[in-house]
């Protein structure tokens, strides 16, 4: 007998082949048996009318210190996730030194809008190693994980502060190839990097001070496990990103390992930058280079109040500068004209108006209720103000509790980007699930690809959009045991409605350590979701299986 039965969907089992209605029969965690008539279960899944397909690989998220206190990496599995990539842009939670935890920890808030309570409230921080990490995951896991080591953390280990202040000895970087050989050894899928990241006190990461060569000698070492390089380029730039695909491509061919990169933004700032970051992932390509550009098919809104930090003002020094003061001193700040003078002054030469003139005032608990719904520009100019210093205004008269939305103006629009999306070299990814979450839900990637691209723009077939985000990925990432439906492998199951998935509606959620808020996005059309054969998400409501992974 059958643990469990899923029956009479329409299996889409990611190969990119033609669905077709029949049974998939799951045994002691993996596909037993696929077909009609298969028997029977302990357990039978009703999918008629539904879609059966294999879990959704998330390849870019954060979610290193959230599997530490919610091993269901909420809300991941309601978008039929089961498997994510946390420690991607040079930062992971280990290797880590004690008396390092607090300049990580700095980082990950500026990077990641992550507060600090998440690291120091919830978790008994007992490992300095990777295997001890992973040790810490495994204990309460309801969805699978597989890990990045960042090189930022490999940096710290093996050079102090100095990390961040120049380039790598000889010795140091052999220190550093050792220490990478045992984070993959202890089950790191691969090293991720940045060239962008800043701490928060507006420093360079670690990984930013790395030479050539020191890149050069970590690849080597993935290139013994056949592991992936992730890297964060100059996305804001398109010829130094021309140049970083070049750069990978060069390591590589090399190394013979997988790379990629993200973001990648199709922006109406930059209009051209994806296509040309597109055409030249093709000739390296053509070369038998490996460089996956990701790509979101969302657009990114972002949600702050003045209450803290946000990524919404990373341009803007000064601004974080204040919003990173304790509260006494942030008022006062907010509150003393020639400083206000200045950081109006700072947005450009028409108050903000550009910049700020299409925020939308979303609530928060002192919003009044007749600015909701309104941009700033009305209610600038209804106050007769600057957008700028009608924001700053507008929180001192509730307490900062004004929260604004900034919708993406710079995404393109479906037209553009599903061809995009769909072309066989773009990699599905970045969600950056588990980070900026008081800034906007990083959750809604796949319904999106699903609402957006398939049954609305047309863009891809339905089995070609599952491929996208099962099998692919999965090949992507050496991850041999998942990403389709076939006997032996690992049962990661999502059953969902092809009709109505879709992301849903955000809302607030206070489920943070030091009862901090986040925003999350629940998932519409998602019925089931099966991990590793057991039933962790259905009906609407998580299950207290937890058969998660660390898979590699």
């Amino acid at each position: 007998m059958f643990d469990v039965i899923v029956r009479n969907g329409l299996v889409v089992d990611g190969s990119g082949s033609p669905g077709y209605l029949g049974d998939v029969a799951v045994k002691d965690g993996k596909i037993a048996a696929m077909g009609q008539n298969l028997g029977e279960a302990h357990r039978t899944v009703e999918a008629q009318g539904r879609v059966v397909a294999p879990g959704f690989i998330d390849p870019h998220t954060h979610f290193d210190v959230q599997l530490l206190w919610d091993g269901a990496a909420r809300p991941a599995l309601e978008h039929g996730i089961t498997c994510v990539v946390p420690g991607n842009c040079s930062l992971s939670l280990a290797p880590l030194k004690i008396a390092d935890r607090p300049r990580l920890i700095g980082m990950f808030q500026q990077i990641e809008e992550m507060p600090p309570e998440a690291f120091t409230q919830a978790f008994e921080w007992t490992w300095e190693d990777f295997a001890g990490y992973r040790d810490a995951l495994e204990k309460d896991l309801s969805i699978n994980v597989a890990p990045l080591v960042g090189h930022s953390v490999i940096r710290l280990w093996v050079m102090g502060p100095a990390a961040q202040e120049r380039a790598a000895t000889e010795a140091e970087i052999a220190a550093m190839q050792d220490l990478l050989r045992e984070c993959l050894e202890a089950g790191a899928v691969g090293l991720s990097t940045s060239f962008v990241d800043v701490d928060e006190n507006g420093r360079p990461v670690p990984s930013r001070f790395a030479q050539y060569e020191e890149l050069d000698a970590l690849c080597a070492v993935l290139g013994e496990f056949g592991r992936m390089l992730q890297c964060v380029p100059e996305f804001y730039a398109t010829d130094i990103t021309l140049a970083r695909i070049d750069q990978l491509a060069e390591l590589s061919l090399k190394h013979a390992i997988p790379t990629t990169f993200s973001p990648l933004f199709d922006t109406l700032a930059v209009p051209d930058n994806a296509e040309r970051a597109i055409a030249r992932v093709e000739e390296q390509f053509a070369r038998g280079a490996r460089v996956w550009p990701q790509m979101q098919t969302r657009p990114i809104d972002i949600s702050f109040s003045l209450l803290r930090p946000s990524l919404f003002f990373a341009r803007l020094p000064r601004w974080v500068r204040i919003l990173r003061q304790p509260m006494t001193e942030r008022l006062a700040a907010l509150r003393d004209p020639a400083t206000v003078e200045k950081m109006v002054a700072d947005c450009g030469p028409d108050g903000g108006e550009t910049m700020m003139g299409r925020l939308v005032a979303r609530g928060g608990d002192a919003c009044p209720a007749e600015l909701v719904g309104k941009t700033l520009s009305q209610i600038a100019r209804d106050r007769g103000q600057a957008p700028a210093r009608a924001l700053i205004d507008l929180s001192l008269e509730h307490g900062l509790d004004v929260a604004f939305l900034s919708a993406s103006a710079g995404h393109q629009s479906t037209d553009r980007i599903g061809p995009m999306l769909a072309h066989p070299l773009v990699h599905i990814g970045a969600s950056d699930g588990g980070a900026h979450l008081a800034s906007f839900s990083t959750y809604g990637d796949t319904g999106y690809l699903f609402s957006e691209f398939v049954r609305k723009a047309g863009a891809m077939s339905l089995e070609q959009a599952v491929a996208k985000i099962t099998a692919e990925t999965a090949d992507i990432w050496g991850l041999k045991d998942r990403g389709r439906l076939q006997p032996g492998l690992a049962a990661d199951i999502v059953v969902f409605d092809a009709d109505t998935i879709a992301r849903g509606d955000e809302r607030p959620a206070f489920d943070m350590p030091g009862d901090g808020m986040r925003y999350v996005r629940s998932a519409r059309g998602i019925d089931t979701v099966l991990v590793n054969g057991q039933v962790a998400y259905t009906a609407g409501a998580y299950t207290d299986a937890r058969a998660g992974v660390v898979c590699v």
